[in-house]
């Protein structure tokens, strides 16, 4: 891992807009030729989709697990302009644990006004985790590969603030969004960090533009991944840190709950680049 990435390690103001909001934006964080190769990428494995797995021309896509699909894919999980900002949240016991590509073609707005789909990541976590509000646990990242700086294209939609919210309160109509629903509003190679437990949806996509996105979501190392992670191809090539992230473990299973220095080279890369003292316990 390049040391140049600790040019863009989380700022002071990123960490207060996270924890107050729940997600912040960091604008070109992909150069436009990388977003102009993923798009291509993101388009033909649509239309193989199409060919050979039954989706329907024009339907939405949601498929997950990619990271396998292409090394170009592979590269994301540790990206200088995001990665840092990453273990600057979660810490050094970290992994890829959920990926999913989203494609969203245009789609004629309902004829009747429909609620969005609101949730929190993570399934039963929510109901089976005592606290309230939930722990954090693990975050996503979202690059956004289309043109999304005006509303109605299928926007990531959230309500600011509800990280600490373990429910949702609704208008008594049985259609309309929350107080405070936001649509996020970005140009494409934006990346997107949200909270986990922030209350999110997708959008209605009534325009002309074909909304896509790539989530990376990264969780402590004791979660189970949510995907069947098939990356088992590029274990050998990878360095260190990124086989890390893909679930190696070196001790075992005891090495993602009790994990010694050989489990988590990510740890052994900061002690070294940024002192002792920048490690969490």
């Amino acid at each position: 891992m390049d040391a140049a990435c600790l040019d863009y390690c989380l700022t002071e103001e990123e960490r207060l807009k996270f924890e107050r909001d729940g997600f912040f934006m960091v604008e070109d964080a992909l150069p436009p030729q990388m977003v102009e190769a993923l798009n291509g990428l993101v388009d033909r494995l649509y239309d193989y989709c199409v060919a050979k797995e039954g989706l329907k021309l024009g339907g939405r896509l949601n498929l997950l697990d990619f990271v396998g699909k292409d090394e170009r894919f592979l590269e994301l999980i540790d990206w200088p302009r995001t990665f840092p900002k990453v273990w600057d949240i979660l810490g050094w016991n970290i992994q890829l644990y959920h990926s999913h590509l989203i494609v969203t073609p245009p789609h004629p707005e309902p004829a009747a006004r429909q609620r969005l789909g609101w949730h929190q990541d993570s399934g039963r976590l929510n109901i089976e985790l005592e606290s309230e509000p939930k722990p954090r646990v693990s975050l996503k990242v979202g690059f956004f590969l289309t043109d999304l700086t005006e509303p109605g294209r299928g926007n990531f939609t959230v309500v600011p603030g509800s990280h600490r919210q373990d429910r949702l309160v609704f208008p008594d109509d049985g259609v309309s969004d929350p107080e405070g629903t936001m649509p996020i509003l970005v140009a494409p190679g934006t990346a997107v960090f949200f909270d986990r437990r922030l209350w999110h949806a997708a959008g209605h996509n009534g325009s002309t533009v074909t909304r896509k996105v790539l989530f990376y979501g990264y969780s402590y190392r004791w979660l189970r991944p949510r995907d069947d992670m098939t990356v088992e191809h590029y274990m050998a090539r990878c360095n260190p840190v990124r086989q890390q992230l893909l679930g190696a473990t070196v001790t075992g299973g005891m090495g993602y709950t009790s994990p010694r220095e050989e489990d988590v080279p990510l740890r052994t890369w900061l002690r070294e680049h940024l002192g002792e003292e920048a490690l969490a316990p």
